[in-house]
């Protein structure tokens, strides 16, 4: 099965785009009228141990960014994956959640079933979502499998991420910028663990507003690491980012968040 065109966004972070062309996972435009106060992001430091009302406990999966998706079931409770729609519902759960390709050995040994199936199925899920045209596209890439957002609509997810811009900050994305200000390079998935919560959408609006962007890997999980971005700096009115004020003493977990 060969491998279509680079997609415009997916469902976590999609593959670098072409120089001049907005891509929906990444920066879609420097421009922002957003200018965070470094007091502000200060505060938002100290209150970001806070759970705020419609935050979620983020659990973490072993092997995987952003799993504070998932909530982890106890072992007795594990459903049977022995029909097609059960694996094929599995296969997605994960899917949805990794921030790069994951092979198929791997989503095996997760799932616990023979890898042999765990490729057939793959397969045929890639076919279905394609024949349906689904608006979410399954691909393989670098050695791996990953859910994107399909070329046919991509108009509409940069519309959505263009107009975005338009908007303040809200808090959570003020918090969640703050996290990267001063713990940087940081993955998503230690930011989810400072903030207790899924941070999956505010770190792809921080992105497509120019405010931080990908700055390699992980070489423990593999996971992406996002720094803030010079834009960052300017609209903050700083040269450095040795000119950020003195962190909030009342959040440890962020100084902390290293053992996690």
């Amino acid at each position: 099965m060969s491998e279509p065109n680079p997609p415009a966004g997916h469902a976590g972070t999609a593959p670098e785009a072409e120089p001049g062309t907005p891509d929906p996972g990444q920066s879609v435009g420097a421009t922002t009228d957003v200018e965070p106060d470094p007091a502000d992001l200060a505060v938002s430091s100290a209150s970001e141990g806070e759970a705020e009302e419609a935050d979620q406990p983020a659990d973490e999966l072993p092997g995987a960014e952003d799993t504070d998706l998932v909530a982890v079931s106890p072992a007795h409770a594990l459903p049977d994956l022995s029909g097609y729609e059960a694996l094929v519902s599995a296969l997605e759960a994960l899917l949805l959640v990794v921030d790069s390709p994951v092979n198929e050995e791997a989503l095996a040994e997760a799932l616990e079933q023979p890898v042999d199936r765990v490729t057939e199925t793959l397969r045929s899920m890639a076919e279905d979502l394609t024949d349906k045209a689904s608006g979410i596209d399954l691909r393989r890439v670098a050695d791996g499998w990953r859910l994107y957002t399909r070329d046919t609509y991509a108009p509409f997810v940069e519309k959505l991420l263009l107009d975005g811009q338009r908007s303040k900050l809200t808090r959570a994305a003020l918090e969640t910028l703050a996290v990267i200000a001063y713990r940087q390079p940081v993955t998503r998935s230690r930011v989810a663990a400072v903030r207790g919560v899924n941070v999956d959408g505010v770190i792809r609006t921080l992105v497509a507003r120019g405010l931080i962007e990908e700055s390699g890997a992980d070489p423990e999980t593999g996971g992406i690491l996002y720094v803030t971005t010079e834009l960052f700096l300017e609209r903050l009115g700083l040269s450095s980012l040795t000119e950020l004020p003195a962190i909030a003493p009342l959040l440890p977990e962020v100084d902390s968040i290293d053992d996690i």
